[in-house]
């Protein structure tokens, strides 16, 4: 399969494993941003195959993990309407509220579907006028797009029964708080190839440059990964600190403007709080004061909800890279994916969750 089968090539893999450790002189950290690449990592045993002087530390670029434990139960709260149909990617419908999850509402009898596209959910909308129909908006830079279309056309067209619940974040501000962080340890960053597809890896700069940190561009299979790692141990051991694109095959330095440009349309920067590590300054989006009534918190006159994580967990420091799955106490004991504790284990792309089903708990 091209673009997929070549990028698992065992020679290929051994090379770089190769190359990685002829250059490699001192210890170094280099953490992969997306929850994506944390997978292949564990999934390939790509970490196993570098030199000790090497740690990889998994991020917080898993979309389902960040979502907040608050809105997960006001997107409970909106499903148990009984005039609300509540729209959503499968992936959601497990991440435990603090008392129960949307797969629950729907088994209770509440109006939750399944969806591929949020577009699907302004069709259920026209569908059913004396509905209200609210799409669970979250995820990175990669999701943002596509919910902002489904916004704007609702307002091309007059929908007033849409509405969307917003739990959208942003890589950039996620980096730098890590970096700012007087528990950092990251040497370096694997960036994640589809955000950048989307936004382009300009405004990496003046990270690179403020915290002389390398940002390489990085995509998701085992020669993809070896190689980025390759690049920014390169820079690392020269004293360089630069952003590189190692997925030149998918990203391009502006990235994908039309996709850019729907998400100024209808979205604003805000403060947003990240599950596990808390409230980021201008991390996240929201909309914008045009588009305002398809806000599902302010539609429905949601209170702001605080709740507290199960004091066992510690998803903040893994996804800070500050700690690893295998040194939680509960790992694979309380907390497994049929009944997770916290963020990294409620969904596939967490960095528990992988280790938990591609490494044996006993070994790790």
């Amino acid at each position: 399969m091209k673009y997929l089968d070549e990028y698992r090539e065992a020679d290929a893999v051994m090379k770089y494993a190769a190359m990685i450790k002829k250059i490699t002189t001192k210890p170094w950290n280099i953490m992969e941003v997306c929850g994506g690449q944390t997978h292949s990592i564990v999934k390939f045993g790509i970490d196993e195959l570098l030199p000790k002087e090497i740690t990889l530390i998994h991020g917080p670029g898993c979309p389902v993990c960040v979502t907040p434990l608050e809105q997960i139960d006001k997107a409970i709260e909106l499903a148990s309407n009984k005039n609300v149909v509540f729209c959503s990617f499968g992936d959601m419908l497990r991440v435990p509220g603090s008392k129960k999850d949307l797969l629950s509402v729907k088994a209770e009898g509440g109006g939750v579907r399944i969806l591929y596209s949020p577009i699907d959910a302004l069709k259920i909308a026209k569908e059913n006028p004396d509905k209200e129909v609210i799409f669970f908006a979250v995820g990175f830079e990669t999701t943002a797009p596509a919910n902002a279309m489904a916004v704007y056309q609702a307002k091309q067209q007059g929908i007033k029964n849409f509405s969307i619940l917003i739990s959208h974040v942003l890589v950039p501000p996620a980096i730098e708080a890590i970096l700012s962080s007087p528990n950092n340890r990251v040497n370096g960053f694997l960036a994640a190839g589809h955000v950048c597809t989307i936004m382009g890896y300009e405004e990496y700069y003046p990270i690179a440059e403020k915290y002389h940190v390398p940002i390489v561009v990085t995509g998701f299979e085992p020669v993809d990964i070896l190689n980025g790692i390759y690049i920014c141990i390169k820079q690392l051991e020269e004293g360089r600190a630069e952003v590189e694109n190692q997925y030149s095959r998918v990203v391009d330095k502006a990235g994908n403007l039309h996709a850019q440009n729907i998400i100024k349309e209808v979205f604003k920067i805000r403060n947003r709080k990240w599950r596990g590590i808390g409230e980021i300054s201008q991390s996240g989006l929201g909309l914008n004061d045009n588009y305002s009534e398809y806000d599902a918190e302010i539609k429905f006159n949601l209170n702001d909800i605080i709740v507290d994580e199960p004091s066992e967990c510690i998803s903040g420091l893994i996804l800070q890279g500050i700690r690893k799955p295998f040194e939680c106490e509960v790992f694979g004991k309380i907390c497994t994916p049929e009944h997770p504790l916290g963020a990294t284990m409620v969904s596939s792309e967490g960095a528990c969750a992988a280790y938990y089903k591609y490494r044996n708990k006993m070994k790790v």
